[in-house]
């Protein structure tokens, strides 16, 4: 028998909180539902979460702090609960370390299909147990990124994201292909996930992320692997 994913649902609204609940759990998760950052991160560690959906306006510690704290040790999905009118807190929850947001009021099925999006794992070619982009090893069974013998940390979205380009070094990638072969998106979505991504992997993994030479723009069409090496 599989194990159920748990899934830590961190709203300070309590009707909200218990309806995402139920929901989540009729569709086959188990949750926990906490109502401030404190609860949120003591629960991460008791808990242990595979994924988290984080309001971000919890008491303090405030839900861009919980998921800066929760960063600096996993790579948990996590995704963002915002307004619509919170377009400024969305881009400040991305950069923070989400790898979604999702805007109330919410749409289940579109929930769902991101839950699903992210417990799915890239498939590569049978056989394939190595993939190189510059001068980076990805460890496709170890799900492991290493330079010069060294490991890189990386969330399991931007490793999905940068083995993703390495599987196809020639091929350049729009955004919106970018959203459906990594987030896993069948419909249109912010192609600002994306970008801020993007710009996260490089941070990790160029010298110089300002001139990158490993996940290359082109202009006015997307990313493509590098072969600077």
């Amino acid at each position: 028998m599989t194990d159920r994913k748990k899934i830590l649902v961190v709203e300070d609204d309590h009707f909200m909180n218990e309806s995402l609940c139920i929901f989540l759990g009729n569709a086959g998760y188990d949750t926990l539902g906490v109502f401030d950052g404190t609860s949120a991160l003591r629960e991460f560690e008791n808990y242990k979460p595979d994924l988290i959906m984080l309001d971000v306006m919890i008491p303090e510690p405030n839900g861009i702090e919980v998921c800066e704290t929760i960063r600096e040790t996993s790579g948990v999905p996590i995704f963002m609960l915002t307004a619509l009118t919170e377009k400024e807190d969305e881009l400040r929850g991305l950069y923070a370390g989400a790898d979604d947001y999702i805007t109330k009021p919410y749409d289940t099925d579109k929930i769902l299909a991101r839950i699903k999006a992210r417990f799915r794992t890239v498939a590569v070619p049978e056989g394939v147990t190595e993939l190189r982009i510059g001068p980076l090893v990805i460890d496709v069974a170890g799900h492991e990124v290493r330079r010069d013998g060294e490991r890189i940390s990386l969330t399991p979205l931007e490793f999905s994201l940068l083995q993703t380009l390495a599987e196809m070094p020639k091929q350049v990638f729009s955004r919106e292909m970018l959203l459906e072969k990594v987030w896993g998106y069948q419909y249109k979505a912010d192609t600002r996930l994306v970008n801020v991504h993007v710009q996260r992997l490089r941070s990790k993994i160029e010298d110089d992320p300002e001139d990158p030479k490993i996940v290359v723009t082109e202009r006015g069409v997307g990313y493509k692997a590098g072969t600077t090496s």
